[in-house]
């Protein structure tokens, strides 16, 4: 039995310069770089040998087919779409066209904030939690010592109250008998 072989999908994700960039959907996500050169004004054979060199890169770069501005289908130098957002970081935002400039360098500081963000957000979370925790333990240090000035005065009224009660009739007798003269003072 035959199988058809499937024309790829392509799925826009993004317009730089009003260009439509396109992931290649035939088995996994393939963006074809020659649009994205395109739309910096960066040179596409340039782009192809760093991808080339570089240790990462060069093992997930494929020719993948893909339709072109013009409609055609087209093989197209691709990479997956997980490694096309640390390329971009790589593309020198000076020698981009000057209208992609802006946006590329805004980019690229998203990247960096999102690394950062990934890389630190551990020791962020655990300065935040133990700041958290030293004002905790601030209020509990103070409940503690209010609670053992309170426990003290409990006591010391529990201590009256006994008294209180082992009060008898002869003492009352002799709590009355005291005299009691007020001092004022002219």
């Amino acid at each position: 039995m035959n199988e058809k072989k499937k024309n790829p999908v392509t799925t826009m994700v993004a317009k730089i310069n009003n260009s439509e960039i396109v992931i290649v959907e035939n088995g996994s996500k393939l963006v074809p770089i020659k649009p994205i050169c395109q739309a910096l004004g960066i040179d596409e054979d340039a782009q192809r040998r760093k991808l080339k060199d570089d240790p990462i890169l060069a093992s997930t770069t494929v020719l993948s087919t893909a339709v072109a501005a013009d409609g055609k289908s087209r093989e197209m130098v691709s990479i997956p779409l997980m490694w096309v957002f640390g390329w971009l970081l790589t593309i020198d935002a000076r020698n981009v066209k000057e209208e992609a400039r802006e946006a590329l360098i805004k980019y690229q500081v998203e990247c960096y904030k999102a690394l950062y963000n990934h890389f630190t957000r551990h020791a962020e979370f655990v300065e935040w939690r133990n700041a958290m925790i030293e004002e905790q333990l601030m209020i509990v240090d103070e409940k503690k010592r209010s609670f053992s000035v309170s426990k003290k005065e409990l006591s010391e009224a529990n201590e009256e109250l006994n008294r209180r009660r082992q009060m008898t009739e002869n003492d009352y007798y002799a709590i009355k008998a005291q005299l009691t003269i007020p001092f004022v003072e002219e």
